[in-house]
């Protein structure tokens, strides 16, 4: 019988996290749960510590510690901490031997690293770790001798396409977009989204700021600087087509033409089991994709004129330096801005274009220097959006 495997969980009771334990308690033989690392959703932290028993727990805030104390079994003997400091040790916990990081944002980016460095696999969903410090981190992944297995579904299908051929007969990767809820939306009713029209995916469950990010296609543009650097393959050779149904989750091309897909219902546990079990398969009792009875297949390109967020990205991947950092670091506080109501939905990518071309472009030569780029471009967003409210 094959050992279990321990895992640590960063963002654990994000849309991602709740999927993994979904995973992991489908599966008691194969995996433990040994470090929860989560915001400040104490209640379901609590539950989810209750249920698993994990060595390590750890909240986002110190002032929610003494609450999440309370709502603990008395039986429990695990360890807290929080802060960022918190989440790095859950990373590095020595019992764990996969890190699944699903962390939101560029807060993931330093536990994820702490993961590499520590000799631990990781199961990626934070794809901002990538953005920000792709080559540094594949540096380190390489050094370090650890497996990075993507759990993003688009990255998780090319991973499982990939395996029809050799990396060098790969002519392009094609990355799928379901286009959210504004796709046949003019340009002119783009100004008047509102925030719960945002929020409203039509065919994925996710947390808010993935999910405007969906709505804007920059979570599209994010995967293709996550894939430049997951893959090792130039931006030139990644495509993105917009398919509304969400069922072909990305596709392969190799030099002779033939086009490899990976297809399945919109659940992601699929790509998340993918991840844990490789290089096998579990069972997860989940319903079958029926094609017969499957709505048809369409595939358009995207409109980068409506949705310039996504040739923004494209330009940021080719340029690469530090402008991958300052584009997700300035749409992370846009993104806050509309959701807080204090920028329109066309606003935001308009904040993270005025970011990107404010910003002088150098090599990103260490996380420091990362983190010190993705600052500056908060600052600099920040600014912008009070000017469109007229703020000083």
């Amino acid at each position: 019988m094959t050992a279990k495997k321990n895992i640590s969980l960063l963002g654990a009771t994000g849309s991602i996290g709740t999927s993994t334990l979904d995973v992991v308690r489908q599966h008691p033989e194969r995996y433990r749960l040994v470090g929860l690392a989560a915001g400040n959703n104490i209640e379901l932290l609590a539950r989810q510590v209750a249920e698993f028993e994990p060595l390590l727990v750890s909240v986002a805030q110190a002032d929610k510690l003494d609450a999440l104390a309370a709502l603990l079994p008395a039986s429990w003997r695990g360890q807290l901490c929080h802060g960022p400091e918190g989440a790095v040790a859950v990373a590095e916990l020595a019992e764990a031997d996969t890190v699944v990081s699903a962390i939101v944002g560029a807060a993931g980016l330093l536990p994820t690293m702490a993961a590499v460095e520590a000799g631990k696999d990781v199961a990626l969903a934070n794809k901002e770790t990538l953005v920000m410090a792709g080559a540094l981190v594949m540096e380190r992944v390489r050094k370090n001798g650890v497996q990075l297995l993507p759990v993003d579904s688009e990255h998780n299908a090319i991973a499982q396409a990939l395996a029809a051929g050799r990396p060098e007969d790969v002519a392009r990767l094609i990355l799928t977009a379901s286009g959210g809820p504004f796709r046949q939306w003019p340009a002119e009713r783009l100004r008047e989204v509102t925030v719960e029209q945002a929020l409203n995916h039509p065919n994925w469950a996710m947390g808010r700021k993935i999910t405007i990010d969906s709505a804007t296609l920059m979570n599209k543009g994010l995967e293709v600087i996550e894939a430049r650097w997951l893959f090792g393959i130039e931006a030139e050779r990644i495509d993105v087509l917009v398919h509304p149904q969400s069922i072909v989750h990305s596709l392969v091309e190799f030099i002779d033409g033939s086009v490899v897909a990976q297809l399945g219902i919109p659940d992601m546990r699929l790509p998340i089991a993918y991840a844990l079990a490789w290089p096998e398969r579990l069972d997860l009792r989940l319903p079958s994709l029926n094609l017969a009875t499957a709505p048809d297949l369409s595939f358009l390109p995207p409109d980068l004129e409506r949705f310039p967020a996504l040739a923004l990205a494209f330009a940021v991947c080719r340029a690469g330096g530090i402008l991958p950092a300052v584009l997700n670091g300035a749409n992370e506080v846009a993104v806050e801005a509309f959701l807080e109501h204090r920028l329109s939905f066309t606003g935001i990518s308009e904040v993270v274009r005025e970011t990107v071309e404010s910003t002088e472009n150098t090599e990103a030569a260490s996380v420091d220097h990362v983190l010190q780029a993705d600052a500056a471009a908060r600052r600099l967003a920040a600014a912008a959006v009070r000017r469109r409210a007229g703020q000083p």
